[in-house]
């Protein structure tokens, strides 16, 4: 299966985007079609054996709408984006310019001269800025459908066409013209959808400051020198050369230099970080002191940035679980105000047998204040800025529907290794036999462990350069797998392992025994003897990260229960699990029993989610309602997550969950207002209220139908407020 996106323009309103759903996914070899209307997206997962994309455009182009490739270019997408501005501003001002001398001159259409010229303005506006309405409005019909074209092409050429019937004197005595309800009914919905396209440009600002960061030249190390290219020239492999202020245009590997790089546009850390030989460097990351000689490790569509990018237009394709609601609705929204309009003029001409001008201008009204676009936009608008603020913290979306799931989790697995602790040993103790000082014991420990790659061994290297012990050199080395190592260190014969490895070279550890049984629980035991006799005991642990414990106190907070799951034994998981303040905890758990752990905990009816970063919890992050994967974990850990925390910071998960409840309440919000501006706008335009004086004319109909999807849009921006509560 292949995924595709599609830059989709034509599209009015939702039922648009559902009518090419389903014309889509009516193809053979397509798997699913997925229409974003916020962002005017088509997402297709489809089978290139069966289908090509050229074929999926066609028949978008036969649905009435055009499809283009999304453009992966800063620039272009901008200039994309501009177009599609412009033509809406430059529509709406030529509507707004033919219409003001028809309101201007609406008393004097008993003047014939005035009335000529009204005529020909109406008309002029009917069928140039209107066309377009017409054109949507076919298409729908065409394809057994309705959208908010349809309401405006019927309100307004009603207007229209009864305008210019009384004109000609065609309706008998009713002489009575409102040339001016079509042409502003036609600018104002132009204004609105002006309006529309800038805030929705606005919400997604995220993913376009993104795409600009993006370096569009580097530095390329040849044998003649430095050679300034295009970075899209780039291969893996290459050198690069980065100086001082400059961008990092790949994903590579430091071979020469040093400097500090400012990581802030990927982890949304503000701190810079120290890289040096053999550290990785992100491409879009700045580099702001020190010459960098970069070999290229992935390029193009490979980088980072370019796979967030991806991700974000996937997620924002992606359709929420309460999206559907509003779709259901939006589909027989516009026969059922057809309907409504219909019979709020047969209500009032046949029944309450006012003027037929009367009842048909309230007709019109309710065909023209009625606004399935706002519920349209009420779901994908929040999720787009939602997922915006998440990235713009380091925690990047993959799936829109993922911030409506996190917001309802209940309970919380969280991995132990990598995820509440660092994953890395560490020395958490030392115990010198009697009359040893602690640097002899150190140093003695160094000089055996500096020839071997095993964890511990890492970890001891580590504490004795922290104290500025080099490891000295030693002879006859001989490393005992699952035991330890002997050498000879100054002529005297070293022991350095499990307490095991010591009995076995008949060393005796009675001595300190108290002391080990106290250390055995949650730490790793390294004895370390020398001509015979024990000189101490070093303790290494797995210690926790400094933010986990703070990570796990909000999540309870949050009402959520917290346990912890590892494959480690049950004296180190009860040490970290009281370490972390967890509700509980499981250890000794293999891969597989981690995705029964998370099922076993959705059949007792809860929403789970699983945080993890190895190999071994892919299928219990896949299982779980939302799946998290740390950043610093395997690519198979972040391949399956439905949410990606760039930085190795578990309280970034308390920040994608605010978010997600933050951006389900816009959500909700949006629905209610859309919702709300429909139940009290129509029976309003249908006169229900005439007995108090409260009416509604077609225009201002119109008006309040195009500032509904605007507010929905701008309410959905305000959730960028919540960035600086986290």
């Amino acid at each position: 299966m292949v995924t595709t996106n599609l830059r989709i323009t034509g599209m009015s309103c939702v039922n648009c985007a559902g009518r090419l759903e389903r014309e889509i996914s009516a193809l053979p070899g397509v798997q699913s079609a997925t229409v974003n209307f916020a962002v005017a997206q088509l997402t297709v997962i489809f089978d290139p054996r069966q289908l090509t994309i050229d074929r999926i455009m066609a028949k978008v182009a036969a649905a009435g709408f055009q499809a283009g490739p999304m453009p992966l270019d800063p620039e272009t997408g901008a200039e994309v984006e501009q177009a599609e501005l412009m033509n809406q501003r430059n529509w709406f001002l030529l509507a707004l310019v033919l219409s003001l001398p028809i309101m201007l001159t609406m008393t004097l259409h008993h003047h014939r001269g005035i009335g000529w010229l009204n005529l020909v303005l109406a008309t002029m506006v009917q069928f140039s800025a209107g066309l377009a309405f017409y054109r949507g409005a076919w298409a729908a019909l065409r394809s057994k459908s309705s959208n908010m074209d349809l309401l405006v092409a019927l309100g307004t050429s009603a207007a229209w066409g009864y305008s210019v019937l009384a004109f000609f004197g065609l309706l008998g005595d009713a002489r009575d013209v409102f040339f001016e309800t079509s042409a502003w009914l036609i600018t104002f919905v132009r204004l609105g959808k002006y309006l529309e396209t800038r805030a929705r440009g606005k919400a997604s600002e995220a993913l376009k400051k993104l795409l600009h960061l993006q370096a569009d030249k580097a530095r390329l190390v040849t044998p003649e020198g430095e050679q300034e290219v295009s970075a899209s020239v780039i291969r893996v492999g290459d050198l690069v050369a980065v100086r001082p202020g400059e961008t990092v245009p790949v994903d590579g590997e430091i071979v020469e230099g040093h400097s500090s790089v400012n990581e802030a546009m990927v982890t949304g850390e503000s701190l810079p970080v120290t890289k040096q030989v053999g550290d990785g460097v992100t491409g879009a990351t700045i580099n702001l002191n020190g010459r960098l000689l970069v070999r290229a490790t992935r390029v193009g569509e490979a980088t980072l940035l370019s796979q967030i990018v991806k991700m974000v237009r996937e997620a924002q394709g992606d359709k929420a679980p309460i999206q559907r609601f509003a779709d259901t609705v939006s589909t027989w929204f516009v026969p059922a105000v057809v309907l409504l309009a219909l019979l709020t003029f047969c209500i009032w001409f046949l029944v309450l047998q006012v003027p037929f001008v009367t009842a048909f201008s309230f007709g019109v009204a309710v065909v023209v204040i009625a606004c399935p676009c706002a519920m349209g936009l009420a779901t994908p608008t929040a999720i787009m800025v939602g997922s915006g603020v998440a990235l713009s913290r380091g925690i990047l979306v993959k799936k829109g529907s993922a911030l409506e799931a996190i917001a309802g989790l209940q309970v919380m697995l969280l991995d132990k290794t990598g995820t509440l602790t660092s994953g890395k040993l560490s020395l958490s103790a030392l115990i010198t036999a009697e009359g040893v000082p602690a640097q002899r014991l150190l140093e003695t420990l160094a000089a055996a462990e500096a020839g071997s790659n095993h964890p511990l061994a890492q970890a001891a290297l580590l504490a004795a350069n922290e104290r500025g012990i080099t490891a000295a050199a030693v002879s006859d080395y001989q490393e005992l797998e699952g035991h330890g190592i002997t050498c000879i260190l100054d002529g005297n014969r070293l022991v350095v392992g499990n307490q095991r490895l010591l009995e076995q070279e008949g060393v005796a550890t009675t001595a300190i025994v108290p002391q080990i049984t106290q250390l055995a629980a949650g730490n790793s035991l390294v004895f370390v003897a020398s001509a015979g006799r024990l000189l101490g005991v070093a303790a290494f642990s797995d210690t926790l990260k400094p933010g986990s414990a703070l990570a796990v106190t909000a999540l309870k907070q949050m009402g959520i229960r917290t346990v912890m799951i590892t494959g480690d034994q049950g004296a180190v998981a009860e040490q970290v699990a009281a370490q972390a303040g967890v509700d509980v905890y499981e250890a000794q758990v293999l891969p597989g029993r981690k995705r029964e752990v998370v099922q076993g905990w959705q059949a007792q009816g809860y929403k789970v989610g699983m945080t993890g970063d190895g190999i071994n919890d892919a299928p219990a992050l896949a299982a779980a309602d939302v799946g998290i994967a740390i950043g610093g974990g395997t690519d198979v850990a972040k391949e399956t997550g439905d949410i990606v925390l760039i930085r190795d910071d578990l309280q970034d998960a308390v920040r994608a969950i605010t978010i997600g409840r933050a951006t389900l309440s816009k959500v909700k919000q949006n629905l209610f207002w859309a919702l709300a501006y429909n139940v009290v706008g129509i029976p309003v335009a249908a006169g229900l209220f005439a007995g108090y004086g409260i009416t509604l004319k077609a225009e201002f109909a119109g008006l309040a139908m195009a500032f509904s999807s605007v507010s929905v849009v701008l309410n959905s921006l305000l959730l960028k407020r919540v960035a600086g509560r986290l």
